[in-house]
This record gives C-alpha cells, structure tokens and sequence, in this order.
C-alpha cells in the first residue's frame, strides 16, 4: 500500500479519518500535544509549524498523498491568539503545499464553512468568501495562498461535524450528552444554521477528494440544515435523553470573542455529484447510538 501523511491524527476529523484511511493506505499520522495509538497507523509526534522538521518528516516518510487536518480549530481561542494560531493555521499549510508541490503528490486541505458571513447561504464553491472571524480570515489565507503555490491542492471546506470521539478529542455533541445526562439545562441557539455531518462521513468525503484528484475548492457539507436547537432536539429523541431541560437562545445572548455566523449552510451539490453521499442527520445518529 501506498503512503498516506494524515496531519492532525489525534484530532477529531484526523482521528476518524485515519480509521478508514488505513483500509487502503499506510497510513502515516502526526501528532504534537496528545499521543494516541490507532491500530494500523505509524503515529509520529511532529511540530508542523518547525519548517525544518516538517521537511524532515517529508523526508522520512517520501508520502504518495497528504491530508491536512491539524489546526486550531476554535474560533474564540483564534481570536483571542491570532498570532499563536496563524502559525498552524496559516503558516504550515503553505508550508505542507510548498512540500508537496516539490513532489507533485496530492495534497489535501480541510477548511471551514467559516470562510462565509452566513448572509447568503447556502454556499458555493464559486461564492466569494467573507470571513467574520479571525479563524475564517486564517482560513482563507490558507486556502489562496495554497492554491498559488501548489494548484492541484483540495481545499475541502467541511461543515460542523459530530461523531465518535478520539481519545483526546471530542465533537461539539459530546458536551450536550453530558449536560443532558446530568439533567442540567442545555441552551441552544434557534439563529445559527449549517449543513453538518458526521466524523466518518467527512472523512470519507476527503478520502473521495484525494481519489479523485480534485483540485480546487470543493463542499463537503451535508444535505440538511439544522439550527443547534433543532440539532440537539434530535440527538435528544434519537439518544433517548430528557428533551424538557433543552431551551432555546440566540447568538446576542451569549457574548463570545469570536464573532459568530447566522448560516454558514453549505451547497454541497458538487462533492453529491462525484459521489460523495451523507446519511440523513437521523440516521446518521441512529447509526452512532451505543457509540457516543
């Protein structure tokens, strides 16, 4: 089997794709601050922003294909530390284009339906961008100043996203979970939108992308939208946990450094139509029940 550098494995995304990357790769995954084991995959503690060590990572490893997912993904620590986070966020992926353009490997970028001011969803890959936040200005100058340098880079821009936890990483339901079980009140927002997906649906979405050689900009939301409210309302009757301590809120009620988007709902119609096909968001759930 061929090599694949998966950046960011003990993440959430990276994490869920290494478990199905390895069916068809060897998988090569980094890490820097939690080490985890994944049977299957060489797990390698590497600092992505040290140039000299991720050249000798390339180096060492000679990867057919990479898929980058390490980043600092929190919006509100993005803003509050915007030179800390453009380093990971911005500075090691041209860095990781640069490398595998010097190859000609594939190279695989996750970004954010965050690069958009939620004001005219859904969002196409032709929509020009217009970011709110300082993690979605991060973002964009990722995914341009990739593209200039290596033009058959993928810049997969993925939705929010639940799921099986890794080790050290969660998705966004883990929480709620905890909350309803404790029977404490869960305030959700009924005025934030977008198209989410579970951890191996996107990750099966990035594996399409990397087999078919996508270059460019690439949706890999899910088919429905769905408020945090109505989410969790969901997840409550699917999970079989109490609904009555489940309020609503808007986004104005709950101050953040991070300024949020209304809808960021992405039109994934392109990424449908190369095959690309996420389960309703109920079955989706019901498929992780017993496992979250």
């Amino acid at each position: 089997m061929q090599k694949l550098l998966v950046t960011g494995a003990s993440g959430f995304l990276g994490w869920n794709l290494c478990q199905q990357a390895r069916q068809k790769w060897d998988v090569w995954g980094t890490y820097f601050t939690h080490a985890v084991e994944i049977p299957g995959v060489t797990l390698l503690k590497v600092e992505l922003t040290d140039f000299h060590a991720l050249k000798q990572l390339f180096t060492d490893i000679q990867p057919a294909a990479v898929i980058h997912t390490a980043a600092q993904s929190k919006p509100n620590f993005c803003q509050e530390h915007p030179d800390e986070t453009y380093a990971i966020n911005v500075t090691s992926s041209l860095n990781i284009a640069r490398l595998c353009s010097d190859r000609a490997i594939p190279c695989v970028f996750t970004s954010t339906d965050l690069v958009f001011n939620g004001l005219n969803p859904p969002y196409q890959e032709t929509d020009p961008v217009s970011p709110i936040s300082y993690y979605g200005e991060q973002k964009v100058l990722a995914e341009r100043g990739m593209l200039e340098c290596y033009p058959r880079t993928a810049i997969c821009r993925m939705p929010l996203m639940f799921g099986v936890a890794s080790p050290v990483a969660g998705s966004f339901i883990q929480p709620f979970i905890e909350i309803l079980k404790a029977g404490k009140e869960l305030s959700l927002f009924t005025d934030e939108f977008r198209t989410p997906v579970s951890g191996s649906t996107a990750a099966s979405g990035l594996l399409l992308a990397l087999e078919k050689q996508i270059a460019g900009l690439l949706h890999l939301g899910g088919k429905e939208s769905i408020s945090r409210y109505q989410f969790g309302r969901l997840l409550a009757e699917i999970l079989e946990l109490p609904q009555e301590n489940i309020k609503t809120c808007q986004q104005k009620d709950v101050p953040m450094s991070a300024p949020r988007s209304p809808d960021t709902s992405l039109d994934s119609s392109k990424a449908f139509a190369l095959g690309y096909q996420p389960r309703s968001l109920r079955e989706e759930l019901e498929a992780l029940k017993g496992r979250i």
